[in-house]
């Protein structure tokens, strides 16, 4: 069936939907508050980009990072309105009547559980940023990417799955 053809469904939201949309909107908020809170006591280099291990190896103006609350807040205006659109969406299976609404609920999750975490990896960078520039403990070390990696993969390969198995 064509994105076209396929049923267009208006599913309302559980608790857990809405718990997870006000955990984003929260994180959001939380990040802008972060960023502007430590921005005045910043170098004015500041590290940019970040190696394998957490190193820094890119620097920058202290007026770039507020490219990330920045680029942060534009996901999550994208996302939150493609998550009103499921039938748009690219399907593993055939969408049907029978299960177009199972796999909008399933594909309208995973949007909603990967903005907050795209905002909780956006706002780690964040962190790390300020925690060098500011000479604080280096409380992630070498675990950090693995970290954003993990943040970012597992709920995907996750919901991914959720995807197929309930085709």
């Amino acid at each position: 069936m064509a994105a076209s053809d396929r049923p267009i469904l208006k599913l309302p939201l559980t608790p857990f939907d809405r718990t997870v949309e006000v955990l984003g909107l929260l994180t959001l908020i939380g990040f802008w508050i972060f960023t502007i809170n430590y921005y005045g006591l910043l170098p004015e280099v500041i590290p940019t980009h970040f190696g394998g291990g957490g190193k820094p190896d890119g620097f920058g103006s202290k007026e770039t990072i507020l490219g990330l609350p920045i680029v942060s807040t534009v996901l999550y205006v994208v996302l939150t309105v493609f998550s009103r659109f499921p039938h748009k969406m690219n399907y593993t299976v055939t969408i049907t009547e029978a299960n177009a609404e199972v796999q909008y609920r399933i594909m309208t999750r995973m949007i909603r559980v990967l903005k907050v975490f795209v905002l909780l990896v956006f706002f780690i960078l964040d962190y790390k940023t300020v925690q060098i520039a500011l000479a604080w403990p280096d409380v992630l070390g070498r675990w950090f990417l693995l970290l954003l990696f993990a943040m970012i993969f597992g709920p995907l390969f996750y919901f991914l799955i959720q995807l197929s198995k309930n085709s």
